[in-house]
């Protein structure tokens, strides 16, 4: 099926070759047919993602597929690029008992260990581009040096694989995702640091999100966490911080199930308050901060904007940065609009825009605000005309 045109053609032409009705469809989503209808006629051009991965599951498809994620690599022409992550994802070098017949000399581990740095930094900026053009050979040179020396490359190849799984993931490939971040697991799993191993299962649960699985993405999160829980009394920072972003990684699955999400919150606020600021783990931080954060995602998911809004007043500027800070952004946003803060929703869209164009055009969430915002203003404003045109709406 081509994935050109809007959500609503897309949605009618899958659902008529499931040779379902309208009614069917709600009825297995879980939603109302009115929605459909309004999908499908375009009288809405999107929905709330949560609404859209029950429709995605119902359907038996990626949500990429649905909302056309795929269609707009090709607007940042980074097309060849992801072809090359991809190939150097899928290599037959790495089937059992092929060998790879690199005999270069392998890439001393400081060097990869400051490439896996600058590479994750263009990650936070929202430096996609830049991203896809040195991530095949920094995955390539990893993976050599771990052929050829072992246990002390596993960090690096880890870490740069499990970059490639979140970049993935921002451009709708979520089952090269799902594999590059399996590889980051089992790489890690050959090594002996515990909370790398651990932590890299935050990334698979956020890929199984983006899948419509949700119990099986809280669950998963859940369950890595109960491998590290510490003890407060002597646990080392970095494992507090490890257990607290496990916990946080469970809030977004279990929101979009509708399920309480107050202990989450309660014990991921208690290992912040025990660390006081933010500790570094495995290339991501945790700390009060990102309790709010994610809290208030959770809370906007959930449709309570108020508690959202209450939940994002605990961030300081400069707590968050880069697209971590643009995420945020956008749920601030959305729980702006929900509360008919229509002027402080658009700053919010305008700020995250900002901080990474590239980023922004990725962000479904984004599309279906300014499109929400549009259709409800008589005359659009100039600020709703920019947004529109960023995003290509």
């Amino acid at each position: 099926m081509s994935e050109s045109g809007t959500i609503g053609s897309r949605l009618r032409a899958i659902r008529r070759e499931r040779s379902l009705t309208q009614e069917e469809l709600a009825e297995a989503a879980g939603v109302s047919r009115e929605i459909v209808a309004k999908l499908e006629q375009g009288r809405r051009q999107s929905a709330r993602t949560t609404t859209l991965m029950k429709l995605s599951d119902a359907l038996d498809v990626d949500l990429s597929e649905l909302i056309g994620k795929r269609e707009r690599i090709g607007a940042d022409r980074d097309g060849g690029r992801v072809l090359a992550l991809r190939d150097v994802l899928i290599s037959p070098s790495l089937l059992p008992g092929i060998d790879s017949q690199d005999d270069r000399e392998p890439t001393a581990v400081a060097e990869l260990q400051r490439a896996v740095y600058v590479a994750t930094d263009a990650y936070w900026k929202g430096d996609f581009g830049g991203l896809l053009a040195r991530l095949p050979g920094l995955i390539g040179e990893a993976r050599h040096a771990h052929t050829a020396i072992g246990q002390a490359a596993v960090r690096p190849l880890a870490l740069a694989y499990d970059l490639g799984a979140s970049l993935m993931v921002h451009l709708g490939r979520d089952d090269l995702a799902a594999l590059a971040s399996e590889r980051a697991i089992v790489t890690a799993r050959g090594g002996d640091d515990e909370l790398l191993w651990a932590t890299l299962h935050a990334t698979y649960s956020w890929i199984l999100l983006h899948q419509a699985r949700v119990t099986e993405a809280e669950a998963l999160a859940v369950r890595m966490a109960g491998r590290i829980e510490p003890s407060f009394s002597a646990a080392e920072p970095q494992r507090i911080a490890a257990w607290g972003n496990l916990l946080v990684t469970a809030l977004a699955p279990a929101a979009a199930a509708r399920r309480d999400v107050a202990e989450y919150i309660s014990m991921a606020g208690a290992a912040a308050e025990r660390l006081g600021h933010p500790v570094g783990v495995c290339q991501t931080s945790f700390g009060p901060a990102t309790v709010a954060m994610q809290a208030t995602h959770a809370y906007t998911v959930r449709r309570e904007p108020a508690r959202a809004i209450e939940a994002a007043r605990r961030i300081r500027p400069g707590d968050l940065r880069g697209i971590s800070r643009g995420r945020h952004l956008l749920d601030v946003a959305q729980a702006h609009a929900d509360a008919r803060h229509r002027r402080a929703a658009v700053e919010c869209l305008q700020e995250a825009r900002d901080l990474s164009p590239v980023w922004f055009r990725h962000q479904g969430v984004a599309r279906s605000l300014v499109r929400d915002i549009r259709e409800e203003e008589t005359r659009p404003s100039p600020a709703i005309r920019s947004l529109a045109k960023s995003l290509a709406v």
